[in-house]
């Protein structure tokens, strides 16, 4: 237990992007199935936690690119912005150690 709370500041973003990575990954397989506007509340809830996420992606995103795919595409690059948090620790020497 002391080896997770002693990288505390590691694990909490690194859980954070993980958990905005796979409800954005749910929110584009409930797309599939659901409208929108759907009463079903966990999509609503994955569209509520994601929403603020969605519109910066849309921003810089090309409009060529349906919006059904938009969710895959913010899935992207939260994975990216995980990976660079990783490897900007790794190189800082501040990661658990296997």
């Amino acid at each position: 237990m002391d080896f997770w709370w002693s990288y505390w500041y590691f694990h909490f973003p690194n859980y954070a992007l993980a958990v905005l990575f796979w409800t954005l990954v749910g929110r584009f397989m409930f797309g599939l199935f659901l409208p929108p506007d759907s009463p079903n509340y966990v999509y609503r809830w994955f569209r509520r936690l994601t929403d603020w996420l969605m519109r910066p992606v849309a921003f810089i995103t090309h409009p060529i690119m349906p919006g059904a795919l938009l969710s895959l595409v913010a899935a992207f690059w939260v994975a990216m912005a995980r990976v660079a948090f990783f490897m900007a620790l790794y190189a800082a020497g501040l990661t658990p150690r296997v």
